[in-house]
C-alpha cells in the first residue's frame, strides 16, 4: 500500500490497523533541540479519544501514547521519532456481519475493488482510529510552531445548520468557549442547540455532519510556491486526506463565487514587521499559493457518520442485494472529535512548508551559514 507518508522535510509515516495490536507515527526531519514529552502529545489524543461524552463512540480507549525513539532528556534529537499507542478495546466480533457485504458511505467496496481483500473490522487502515498517528505528529509539529511562535487553533464551525457564535473573535478566547463545549463548539447559546438537534438525531437512529474553522496565526508571508506546491494546495491535499472531509475551502471559499472583484479583493494599507495589513482577509492568508502574513484561515465539511443503526440497502461481495443494520459503537457526529485532527494536518502542513521554504533565497542560505 502506497500513501502512507506526508511532507517533504517534515515528514510522517502512520501504520497500524483500527483493530490490530497498535497504531503509530514515525517522524523523519524533526529539527533537534525542541521540548517534548509525552505528557504534551498526550493533551492532543485526549481531544480525539472516543467515549468522552454522549455523542461519541461508547468505546472507551485509554489512547495512551509511548514515544519510542528520538526525545533524550526531553528534547528532541533530530533522528526519527517513533511513537506508539497501542489498542486495548477492541471487539471484532461486533465487526464480524459485515465480512459478506458493503456498508453504506464506508470504504469497503472501494478497498474490496482495489487489493481484493480487506480488514472489516472496524474498517483497518480505513478506520478513523488510524488519526491517532497523525494527530501525535500534530502535536509534535506544535511544538516546533510554538517556537516561533505560531498557533493552530480548530473549533466546530458548524453541527447541521447550527454555526458557532463566538464572544470573542480572540484566539486565546475562542479557545476558552471551545473546551467549555462537549461539542467543541463555542458560543453556550449554539452548542446547546446544537446537543438537541444531536438528541433528536440520535432518537432518530441518525447521524449529523458539520464543519471544522481553523486558524493560523503568526505564519509569516512567504511560505508555499506559486505553482503545484501552493500553500493551500498543500493545506487541501493535507485536510482531505482525513477520511470523513468532504469539501475544504479556505478564506472566502466558495462565496467568492458570487461575489465581485471590488468585494473579494483585499486592499492593502501598509507594512508591519514584514506582514502587509490588509482591510480585509477574503483570500484567507494565501495569495498566488503564497502565505500574506495575515492568519490562515481554512474550513473542512465533515460527512455525517456513515454507520447508522437504521435499516439500509446494500449489496453483498457477490453484489446481491440485502438490507442491513449497522451495529457496535459508532459516534453519532464525527466533528468534535475531528477537530484536534483538522489543527495537527494543519500543522504539520505549515510545519513542512517553513523547512523547505528555508532554500528559497541564497540570501538567507549565505546569512545561514556565515
Amino acid at each position: 500500500m502506497a500513501g502512507s507518508s506526508f511532507g517533504t522535510i517534515f515528514r510522517i509515516t502512520t501504520w497500524g490497523e483500527s483493530h490490530g495490536r497498535g497504531i503509530g507515527v514515525i517522524i523523519d526531519g524533526c529539527p533537534a533541540g525542541i521540548s517534548l514529552s509525552e505528557e504534551w502529545v498526550q493533551t492532543y489524543l485526549n481531544r480525539r479519544k472516543p467515549g468522552q461524552t454522549r455523542y461519541s463512540t461508547p468505546r472507551k480507549e485509554n489512547d495512551m501514547v509511548t514515544i519510542e525513539s528520538g526525545v533524550f532528556d526531553g528534547l528532541t534529537t533530530g533522528t526519527p521519532i517513533s511513537m506508539v499507542v497501542h489498542n486495548e478495546t477492541q471487539r471484532s466480533s461486533d465487526y464480524s456481519e459485515i465480512s459478506s457485504y458493503y456498508r453504506p458511505g464506508h470504504a469497503d467496496f472501494t478497498f474490496d475493488t482495489k487489493y481484493g481483500f480487506r480488514d472489516y473490522r472496524g474498517g483497518g487502515r480505513s478506520s478513523g482510529r488510524e488519526t491517532i498517528g497523525r494527530v501525535a505528529a500534530g502535536a509534535v509539529a506544535c511544538a516546533l510552531l510554538n517556537e516561533l511562535g505560531i498557533t493552530v487553533t480548530a473549533y466546530t464551525k458548524a453541527i447541521g445548520s447550527i454555526t458557532a457564535t463566538p464572544a470573542s473573535p480572540d484566539i486565546s478566547s475562542l479557545i476558552e468557549e471551545r473546551d467549555a463545549s462537549p461539542l467543541f463548539l463555542p458560543g453556550k447559546e449554539a452548542s446547546d442547540a446544537a446537543e438537541e438537534y444531536l438528541k433528536n438525531t440520535m432518537k432518530q437512529l441518525d447521524s449529523a455532519g458539520g464543519i471544522i474553522e481553523c486558524i493560523i496565526s503568526g505564519c509569516p508571508a512567504g511560505l508555499g510556491d506559486p505553482v503545484f506546491e501552493k500553500l493551500d494546495a498543500n493545506l487541501a491535499k493535507a485536510i482531505f486526506s482525513i477520511g470523513a472531509v468532504k469539501g475544504v475551502e479556505i478564506g472566502s471559499g466558495f462565496s467568492c463565487a458570487v461575489a465581485n472583484g471590488s468585494e473579494n479583493n483585499d486592499a492593502f494599507l501598509g507594512m508591519e514587521n514584514g506582514r502587509a495589513n490588509k482591510a480585509t482577509n477574503h483570500a484567507g492568508g494565501i495569495l498566488g499559493g503564497i502565505s500574506d502574513g495575515s492568519d490562515i484561515i481554512l474550513r473542512a465539511a465533515i460527512k455525517p457518520t456513515p454507520s447508522i443503526f437504521r435499516e439500509q440497502q446494500t449489496i453483498r461481495r457477490d453484489g446481491s442485494p440485502v438490507s442491513v443494520q449497522i451495529k457496535g459503537r459508532h459516534d453519532p457526529v464525527i466533528v468534535p472529535r475531528a477537530v484536534v485532527v483538522v489543527e495537527s494536518m494543519a500543522a504539520l502542513t505549515i510545519a513542512d512548508a517553513l523547512l523547505v521554504n528555508m532554500s528559497a533565497r541564497i540570501d538567507r542560505i549565505r546569512e545561514f551559514y556565515h
